[in-house]
């Protein structure tokens, strides 16, 4: 089937021929009343589209196996100067026949779900900033300095009200603060569903044990994992997520590795290198990673390869089921905490028994373990001075170093 956004132009192949099969209009009842033509051990092939799973939920029932193909990969495979909907159609049917149909995996129901949430947030954190910008220039516009609190807080908002601005620019700022307000509501209820689920879901927390990954970033890999055996090494994760670099060889010149891809999941790359940012200026062996980098080819290309690092380690998490080897106990309850308020839990603050996040509120607890991750940052930097200065293939010092600590 090769799918548009109105209909779909199939073609079958069967016993070794193909033929034309004519077009179905991609409605509910349309698209059921030709699933009831099917036999129970046929096998359909579509493309990857925006309503791809629409479709593969509504013709699986009536046949053995729908497979859902690469369109990037099948357009490589099968690209001709002669190109209509039947010949796509009669394409697709020919590779999956033969064995060359790069497919695409079909993400659960629960997975689906908080892909469309995940990205539901996205969308209002976009929309929100951009009513910022807006506000933000036109106070630039008319010579205002910045405020020196939060601007739209309760009282940055009454100072921006008494600005002096024409009338139409001050409609303009007063709409976009009502705006604001709608959407932070808005993003409250999203980041209050999003709670209860990771609540619900052990690899969101263990992600979190991790500094510098928050319920958002782990929430996000997590739903764009999916399945994490579906990976059969780390190398198969950081190409999915576009952190891998492009490789260019022919004949005997020497391979050109360039910038990364970034095909794959977009959402769950910005967040890896989010969390790399964050991790930067915490303590700890992945900040001295990042430096490493950054002493030698800047702080984007460093961010970027933490952001690699961080998939290989997430992929080694998930698959052996292991929290992170550095984890902060408190800080790591700090945030189980906050999770557990925004989701809607009662606070337990004037009590008598102390809750599961107050040793975070101890700035000896915070500061012990942050001197722990340090000397762990520190050996990660006498390992890496160590093996510059190895004799050759040779560095057992340091590594003996490494396994004690």
């Amino acid at each position: 089937m090769d799918v548009h956004r109105s209909f779909a132009q199939m073609a079958i192949l069967e016993k070794g021929k193909i033929r034309d099969a004519g077009r179905v209009d991609l409605e509910r009842s349309r698209l059921l009343q030709f699933a009831t033509t099917l036999k129970p051990d046929d096998e359909i092939v579509i493309e990857a589209t925006g309503n791809t799973s629409a479709i593969v939920r509504l013709l699986l029932p009536f046949v053995g196996r729908v497979i859902i193909a690469n369109p990037i990969l099948v357009r490589a495979i099968a690209w001709a100067k002669v190109k209509t909907d039947k010949i796509d159609a009669a394409v697709l049917a020919k590779l999956h026949a033969s064995g060359f149909l790069p497919e695409v995996w079909m993400p659960d129901e629960e997975t689906e779900t908080r892909r469309r949430v995940v990205a539901e947030r996205t969308q209002l954190v976009s929309q929100m900033t951009r009513l910022k910008n807006r506000i933000h220039s036109v106070l630039h516009a008319n010579l205002i300095p910045p405020y020196k609190g939060t601007l739209f807080s309760k009282r940055g908002k009454a100072w921006l009200v008494a600005q002096p601005l024409a009338d139409d620019q001050r409609r303009v700022v007063l709409r976009h603060v009502g705006e604001l307000e709608r959407l932070g509501g808005e993003l409250a209820q999203v980041d209050r569903s999003l709670a209860q689920t990771a609540l619900r879901e052990p690899r969101v927390k263990r992600l979190m044990t991790i500094t510098g990954i928050n319920v958002t970033v782990a929430l996000s890999i997590v739903a764009a994992i999916g399945d994490i055996e579906r990976f059969s090494s780390p190398e198969k994760l950081v190409s999915y997520v576009g952190l891998n670099p492009r490789v260019r060889q022919s004949g005997d010149r020497p391979a050109y590795h360039g910038r990364i891809t970034k095909q794959g999941r977009t959402h769950a790359r910005s967040m890896l290198v989010e969390a790399a940012w964050v991790i930067s200026g915490v303590p700890g062996p992945l900040r001295a990673f990042f430096m490493r980098i950054r002493d030698k080819r800047g702080k984007h290309v460093a961010a970027v390869a933490t952001a690699r690092k961080l998939a290989i380690i997430v992929w080694h998490m998930l698959m052996k089921e292991e929290d992170y080897t550095w984890i902060r106990p408190a800080l790591l309850q700090g945030k189980l905490r906050h999770l557990e308020l925004t989701a809607g839990h009662p606070s337990h603050r004037g009590g008598k028994q102390k809750g599961s996040a107050a040793a975070y509120s101890n700035k000896a607890v915070r500061d012990s373990e942050r001197e722990m991750i340090g000397q762990a940052e520190d050996v990660y930097r006498r390992f890496v001075a160590a093996w510059k200065q190895r004799p050759p293939n040779r560095c057992p010092g340091a590594a003996n170093e490494v396994r004690q600590t």
